[in-house]
């Protein structure tokens, strides 16, 4: 076992979307294909959700992810693929279920 790889799962990770937001949908795509467990929040329907969003992210546009305190906001599927990318290296691997 030593020397092995060790998968890092990330602790939280939550989508900030606006259901009528075609890149919030890219984005959940993207998660949902690579089998992530994620929280979606609807920021239109929860305005506390929508001021935490630009709280994070110093803007209004969505979508926003919230990776363990790591925050990429107004992004498409490429932008969100070299964001994880970067995250796994940082923190080891993080682990799809």
């Amino acid at each position: 076992m030593f020397g092995q790889f060790i998968d890092v799962k990330p602790k939280r990770v939550r989508l900030f979307i606006k259901p009528y937001c075609g890149w919030c949908h890219k984005a959940s795509n993207w998660l949902d294909q690579r089998g992530i467990d994620y929280e979606q929040i609807d920021v239109i329907a929860d305005e506390s959700a929508y001021d935490e969003m630009i709280r994070l992210s110093g803007q209004e546009l969505a979508p926003v992810i919230d990776v363990d305190g790591e925050i990429l906001a107004d992004f498409g599927p490429d932008q969100l693929a070299r964001f994880w990318q970067q995250l796994e290296k940082k923190n080891g691997r993080l682990e799809s279920r």
